[in-house]
């Protein structure tokens, strides 16, 4: 592992790390004592930059080139490979549109593109091509996904995504859901966000605050693909979150080279069940270009679930699914044979 700072972050610190996050290869590889990868690296980053917060690079190991943290955001030139079956939409995102950032895939629940940032680049994120420019719910303070959402009473769930809504300020977002407590009908807000592992110090007091006076029952679905990305300062956060309290559950995707074996899905499984995070979902690859090298075979992903269905008690197992375009629900990949 990267030698921990002398001291410990402090919640106030979470946008000086946020903005003190490494953009560059080599200087990751440098740390990492990893330079002879440099070659690997395409020249401009596959167009997709290197981002990613020190404090989730502390926890990758050093002089290891296969980390299964650093294969997460570590761009190589595989990126720039074509690959039959894989495009810029996977999802059909684009399709689900019903105004500036807002999408309507699912019935009830419809989803916010808060805002393009992220505090991490993974390398098989879905929306690595999206256009967030054109496609952020935040401008113009929120007015369009804002007004539709009243006008829509089979709303009855919203979610925030992004990017990372939880990349926003506390502020940003208090605006937000000030402006939602007009809609009745309205049960429940539900927040993916990646930072409570990749930055924990971003669970700070005035996100806490704003979570409990939230009128709605809240889920947070954290995204972990490997038991390496949860150390105590991620365990006290979602402590933190938990008391407030916030229903938290995780998110993960099965990648090649980083979570595909029965050993890693089932740690990762025990180490959220530790930190009172309830496994929720493995998805399959969603097949956006530049991602075809972490793709996991369906038949190898349903011999590993089976492995692990049998490993683990139900409650650790989380839903092995693909998402569709078009499809009213995520469609599970295990036992539809």
């Amino acid at each position: 592992m990267i030698p921990a700072t002398p001291r410990a972050a402090q919640p106030s610190d979470w946008r000086r790390q946020y903005r003190d996050a490494i953009t560059r290869p080599h200087e990751l590889l440098a740390l990492l004592g990893l330079t002879h990868l440099a070659d690997r690296v395409p020249a401009d980053a596959a167009g997709f930059p290197l981002r990613v917060p020190r404090a989730f690079a502390a926890r990758m190991r050093h002089g290891d080139p296969d980390d299964p943290l650093l294969r997460q955001v570590l761009p190589l030139d595989e990126e720039t490979r074509c690959a039959p079956g894989f495009g810029i939409d996977a999802v059909g995102d684009l399709a689900a549109r019903e105004t500036r950032g807002l999408l309507h895939k699912y019935e009830g629940r419809a989803l916010l593109i808060a805002t393009g940032s992220c505090a991490v680049n993974c390398r098989y994120c879905f929306r690595r091509h999206f256009p967030y420019a054109e496609e952020t719910a935040a401008a113009n303070g929120w007015r369009e996904a804002v007004a539709h959402l009243l006008a829509s009473p089979d709303i009855h769930e919203v979610l925030l995504s992004g990017g990372d809504p939880l990349a926003l300020s506390t502020a940003k977002l208090a605006e937000l859901t000030a402006a939602l407590r007009a809609a009745p009908h309205l049960k429940r807000l539900r927040i993916h966000s990646r930072l409570p592992v990749v930055l924990p110090a971003r669970v700070d007091d005035a996100l806490l605050d704003w979570l409990a006076a939230l009128p709605w029952p809240v889920v947070m679905v954290i995204h972990a693909n490997h038991a390496q990305e949860i150390d105590p300062s991620v365990a006290a956060a979602c402590a933190a979150l938990a008391s407030r309290p916030v229903r938290l559950y995780n998110q993960s995707v099965l990648l090649r080279g980083v979570n595909d074996s029965v050993d890693a899905l089932a740690d990762l499984s025990e180490r959220l069940f530790e930190i009172g995070v309830q496994p929720y979902y493995l998805h399959q690859l969603d097949r956006v270009a530049g991602t075809a090298h972490f793709e996991v075979p369906e038949s190898r992903a349903v011999a590993l679930y089976e492995d692990l269905r049998a490993r683990l008690p139900g409650y650790l197992l989380p839903r092995l699914v693909r998402e569709v375009q078009g499809a009213p629900a995520k469609l599970p990949l295990f036992g539809t044979s």
